[in-house]
């Protein structure tokens, strides 16, 4: 025999001892010492399976109401049919050995994603499930059954562009909301019209940094506000939020409203209480600017009731922005007390904030109140005593006026009766 073939064959041989040795597969080994091996072709683990449950209808279900059918198709350009799983490694039950299959389990996704099943059952919608809440999102609803596809995949369930809709299939279902009691009601509905869902749907750059629900929630560990280690609870929310919007966070960690949650004081205004949860809208259109002037008086009732005195409250009252808000003054983030020097209000500040509208502004035209109390002596007594004397004055004209008009009225029911008088008295004595 020649020398050449002798030596591929021992060159084989060696290896296939030395992937005896290893416990390496010998086709492979084989392989790297250049002989031809012919190697098995490892058949579908699912074939079996497919080849019955591609045939239903895709109306067909089983006794829980699941849907029979699976298209070998979908399945293999899944990631579970991609790496080859096999059926029974998440219908593992002993029912799923049997055919027919007798009221099978649910697969079971913790004989493989057991860190993420661990996490599921303390949120939301795992407490929900375990309490008998049987509308409760699983695994299934999110990721899909035998389609379940990488996040990164644009067909995904989960993939950022789908994640609105995903969630939407419960949130934004009204008969499922009722059903299953979920608090918050349409919150799909709400998050589309928002300023996020705006532009998660336009067809600008900025869609790819647009926060959708699983950047506030989470994935696997949604838990609801009531939770202390919810990303959304009252406390968390600031850090949540400033994922996105850190500089502004930083300012409004360094305001008051900040100073105040540092300091343990939760009442204090957070992000939420101010743009909203899944409503929030441009704070460049004027009707939310209008409308946060109400926010601010949720607060602040006294200033509010000063500010709708003056000419700025009564223009923005009628639904105009022209003239100064709240956020115009105070700033709308780094709001701090008159006394801190930083203050846009401060006595060092507040002549440069008032010529950003008045650019002729000077020392005396800062000397207006724009909280002045008419009904409080502190605010200056001039004002005071103005404001009782236009009182007085007024109820002075209306009581004069109306006494006036009560004895015009007497006057002309008299001459009525005398005018009737003389007339019955023509008739009968012509």
């Amino acid at each position: 025999m020649p020398a050449g073939p002798l030596k591929l064959i021992s060159a084989a041989l060696g290896s296939l001892a030395l992937a005896l040795a290893l416990g390496l597969p010998a086709a492979a080994m084989a392989q790297q010492a250049g002989a031809k091996v012919a190697v098995t072709k490892v058949a579908d683990p699912n074939e079996k399976c497919l080849g019955c449950h591609a045939e239903p209808e895709p109306t067909d279900k089983s006794a829980a109401g699941k849907p029979v059918q699976v298209l070998p198709e979908q399945f293999h350009k899944s990631m579970h049919g991609k790496a080859k799983v096999a059926c029974i490694e998440c219908h593992a039950d002993a029912a799923m050995r049997k055919y027919p299959h007798e009221s099978p389990a649910p697969a079971q996704c913790a004989s493989c994603h057991e860190k993420a099943v661990k996490q599921y059952a303390a949120t939301a919608h795992g407490v929900a499930r375990s309490g008998g809440n049987t509308v409760a999102a699983t695994c299934a609803n999110c990721h899909g059954t035998h389609d379940t596809l990488p996040a990164a995949d644009e067909q995904s369930r989960t993939n950022r562009a789908n994640i609105e809709a995903t969630c939407a299939a419960c949130h934004g279902n009204e008969a499922l909301v009722k059903q299953g009691k979920v608090p918050g009601g349409n919150i799909a509905a709400l998050y589309h019209d928002s300023i996020h869902g705006k532009l998660l749907h336009s067809n600008g750059k900025a869609k790819d940094k647009v926060p959708v629900c699983t950047d506030c929630h989470g994935s696997h560990d949604i838990r609801p506000k009531s939770d202390p280690q919810s990303a959304v609870s009252r406390a968390n929310i600031p850090d949540t939020c400033g994922t996105c919007h850190s500089r502004v966070k930083d300012v409004w960690s360094g305001g008051q409203h900040g100073k105040m949650r540092a300091s343990g004081v939760m009442t204090a205004p957070g992000c939420t209480d101010c743009h909203g949860a899944h409503t929030i809208a441009d704070p460049k259109v004027p009707k939310w600017q209008v409308g946060m002037i109400r926010e601010c008086g949720g607060c602040h009732t006294r200033q509010i009731g000063t500010y709708r005195d003056t000419y700025h409250g009564q223009v923005t009252d009628l639904g105009f922005t022209v003239v100064a808000t709240c956020a115009s003054c105070h700033g709308a983030h780094e709001m701090l007390p008159k006394s801190n020097p930083l203050s846009k209000v401060s006595d060092e500040r507040i002549l440069s904030t008032c010529q950003v509208c008045h650019p002729k502004a000077n020392a005396n035209f800062v000397k207006f109140q724009p909280h002045a109390n008419k009904h409080d002596k502190e605010s200056g007594l001039i004002l005071y005593y103005t404001s009782k004397f236009m009182q007085i004055l007024l109820v002075g004209v209306f009581l004069a006026f109306g006494l006036h008009s009560i004895l015009w009225l007497y006057r002309g029911l008299a001459d009525r009766k005398a005018r009737r008088a003389r007339a019955a008295s023509t008739l009968e004595n012509p």
